[in-house]
């Protein structure tokens, strides 16, 4: 019969008549039965009518399967096993990339806020006199009430002149204030540690009048009651050399000489207003010498 041929043409002969086993990505389940075998019927076959049905269905199979495309063919033909290990490859690599991508995100760092400081938000509004530039703060800082001392400060320092301090500043905060003491300046008899008093006047390096000198005082008067303090004589303008003249308060070596020049010029100082004249002197420092000096 055709079918028989077809059968014999399907089957891989080898040694001892037994069919070859199927291989490749559409193995056949079984063997198909051997015609020269036994004709015992399959179990299940339903005689020999049922053993030509499974072997046409066999046959059917193995032409579909040559004309699948290869990359079918391949992927129907994966083990289990196969399946297995290629998933877990998979899942291994999808979370060293996630853990990857997390690890390199950049992260978000929130800046620290500044804080303000205390004595800096008090010194950016200094109070003001008159023009004069702000006074350093004390070391021992303002009370909290927020009082202040106002000192006069002259002699032979810096800046000369009224300085508002806080409360429980010393000598040496006003010293500061004024811009610091002229080099050479003798303050061997100026106690620096001394708390200010409010109102009170400060003589640097200028002798001081001996009935107001107090002994434990450091000569700066204690209150500022006994009004400014100079030399025990006024100095004469127009017969004081130049380093006497260097000993009034906010009278350096320039303005010395141009005192000097003045008087040389106009023959001499006929009245303490003169002293207006000379460059170098406002009103405020007029003010400071009018009292220590005479023509």
């Amino acid at each position: 019969m055709a079918v028989g041929s077809e059968a014999g043409t399907a089957a891989d002969a080898r040694p001892g008549g037994d069919p070859a086993p199927a291989s490749g990505p559409c193995p056949d389940s079984a063997a198909g039965p051997d015609p020269r075998g036994s004709t015992a019927p399959a179990p299940g076959s339903g005689g020999p009518a049922g053993q030509r049905a499974v072997l046409r269905a066999r046959l059917a199979a193995d032409a579909v399967c040559e004309r699948l495309p290869l990359w079918v063919r391949l992927r129907c033909g994966l083990a289990p096993r196969t399946l297995a290990a290629l998933s877990l490859v998979l899942l291994v690599g999808v979370g060293l990339a996630a853990f990857h991508f997390w690890s390199g995100s950049p992260q978000a760092v929130r800046a620290p806020e500044p804080v303000r400081d205390a004595a800096a938000a008090s010194a950016s509004e200094p109070l003001r006199l008159g023009g004069q530039e702000p006074a350093p703060r004390s070391a021992a800082g303002p009370t909290a009430d927020g009082q202040v001392v106002v000192v006069d400060v002259s002699g032979k320092v810096r800046r000369p002149g009224v300085h508002r301090l806080p409360h429980g500043a010393r000598v040496a905060d006003a010293l500061r204030a004024s811009g610091g003491v002229r080099a050479g300046t003798d303050l061997s008899g100026l106690n620096r540690a001394r708390v200010l008093v409010d109102g009170e006047q400060i003589v640097v390096g200028l002798p001081l009048a001996p009935t107001l000198a107090g002994a434990g005082t450091g000569g700066v008067p204690t209150g500022g009651t006994a009004g400014r303090l100079g030399p025990a004589t006024p100095l004469s303008l127009s017969g004081s050399t130049k380093e006497q003249l260097e000993t009034l308060p906010g009278v350096g070596p320039v303005l010395a000489q141009h005192i000097i020049d003045h008087r040389t010029e106009r023959g001499g100082f006929r009245s303490v207003d003169e002293l207006r004249q000379v460059d170098g002197i406002g009103d405020r420092r007029f003010a400071d010498l009018q009292p220590l000096v005479r023509p």
